[in-house]
């Protein structure tokens, strides 16, 4: 449920409301008790994500968990490896007689 901010166009009090959506705004000022109230058209409030949760990969599965960090020490160990050196073919090179 959102806060509204509302003023009263006959004292200038100022205040705060915590209200649904689907509420109707308050028309009586609390401080004089005139008719005279008006809702604020707020910044509102940002979203703040705090957490983990908020990525679809923090959702995945235990066994997909595995297979990534498998893959990864597979791709990590391929790295590793020593590339064999290949020797030049000399089966298409032409003697010199």
């Amino acid at each position: 449920m959102p806060t509204y901010e509302y003023i009263c166009e006959n004292c200038d009090c100022k205040f705060e409301q915590f209200q649904s959506i689907k509420a109707k705004p308050i028309l009586k000022c609390p401080k004089c008790g005139k008719r005279e109230l008006k809702r604020l058209i707020g910044s509102g409030s940002g979203v703040i994500f705090k957490g983990s949760g908020f990525y679809q990969t923090d959702y995945r599965s235990e066994s997909y968990k595995k297979g990534e960090k498998s893959e990864k020490t597979k791709a990590k160990s391929k790295d590793a490896k020593p590339s064999k050196k290949t020797k030049p073919s000399t089966k298409n090179k032409k003697k010199s007689t």
